[in-house]
């Protein structure tokens, strides 16, 4: 699932309701995400590894960096 956003509001209220599902899966590898990064151009989803991997790189530009991998231990 991926959204595009054009105001910096818009994507803080969408973030404060949003979470992500079984459905959304990784743009990487296909596997359930479980972050999701806001960036100025969209949004990118990834899974714990994936996010793991990029997050260095990506989570300092992001407009938002959305982090549900405590829900794979919650279990």
């Amino acid at each position: 699932m991926t959204q595009m956003a054009t105001h910096h509001d818009a994507v803080d209220e969408l973030g404060s309701r949003y979470q992500l599902t079984a459905a959304d899966r990784c743009d990487s590898c296909g596997a359930q995400a479980y972050i999701r990064a806001t960036m100025a151009s969209g949004e990118l989803l990834f899974c714990a590894h994936h996010g793991a991997k990029f997050k260095e790189k990506l989570q300092p530009n992001a407009l938002e960096w959305l982090d549900e991998t405590a829900k794979l231990s919650a279990h």
